[in-house]
């Protein structure tokens, strides 16, 4: 599946965007938001990302998916090769 959604708010720390999957019948795409907010934190940066609008039963398996993803970015932004995404594909 694609996940796809659009902009809808950009601010000085923070995006928002609608997000779902193409031709999910339950969560297409618009369906949900994410916010992604990012604070100044000693020699780095803390990010915080809140996803709402996900059914209860939904949350464990996107929580997971944003872990994994959150970590594979940590690793790149500090100059590490995350290597090959085994969730893709």
């Amino acid at each position: 599946m694609v996940a796809s959604g659009e902009v809808v708010e950009i601010t000085g720390n923070k995006v928002s965007f609608t997000w779902g999957w193409g031709g999910h019948p339950d969560l297409p795409p618009g369906g949900t938001i994410v916010e992604i907010e990012l604070f100044p934190d000693g020699d780095g940066t803390l990010v915080r990302l809140t996803h709402s609008g996900l059914e209860a039963g939904d949350v464990p398996m996107h929580l997971k998916g944003w872990n994994h993803y959150l970590a594979r970015l940590t690793t790149a932004a500090s100059g590490g090769n995350p290597g090959p995404d085994p969730g893709a594909g």
